[in-house]
């Protein structure tokens, strides 16, 4: 029984119907020596191979066997990073989209943001600014139509 990460060899020699066990090994210079052992002395041995080669198949399962590369990392995320152009186009429509914000005339502008930035209701910001509902509604719904005609060609 010998294995190539394992650095002992175990033989039975039979002579004459009589078992005799040997464990061989190479020592730390380089020598090769080989023993009798026990019988019980083998038996270890053997256990210990078996062992010693279960622990180390069960750790090639359990090991990453493939190269970590940046694309098998990206095939393994969570969220997966987008193309390259898909990320450049994300960015001028951001761009675009800030542009046509900033052009909007002023109570157009802070209700737009209150309204899609921060959440609020068309009720809650008619009660900031002292008025109905209706009004902030008109004036988001122009906001939102002027902000399309923006960035339509895009």
């Amino acid at each position: 029984m010998f294995d190539n990460t394992n650095p002992y060899t175990i033989r039975i020699e039979e002579t004459n119907g009589q078992k005799r066990y040997f464990v061989a090994f190479i020592d730390g210079q380089g020598i090769f020596r080989e023993s009798e052992v026990s019988y019980e002395v083998y038996t270890q041995f053997c256990r210990f191979v078996k062992c010693e080669r279960n622990l180390r198949r069960s750790d090639e399962r359990h090991l990453e066997q493939s190269e970590l590369t940046e694309e098998t990392l990206c095939r393994r995320a969570l969220h997966k990073p987008k193309p390259v152009d898909e990320a450049v186009n994300d960015k001028i429509r951001s761009e675009q989209l800030e542009r046509a914000i900033m052009e909007l005339p002023e109570v157009q502008r802070r209700r737009f943001r209150l309204y899609f930035d921060y959440g609020l209701t068309y009720e809650q910001i008619g009660k900031i600014e002292g008025c109905s509902k209706m009004p902030v509604k008109r004036s988001i719904d122009r906001a939102i139509e002027k902000i399309r005609e923006k960035i339509k060609y895009f």
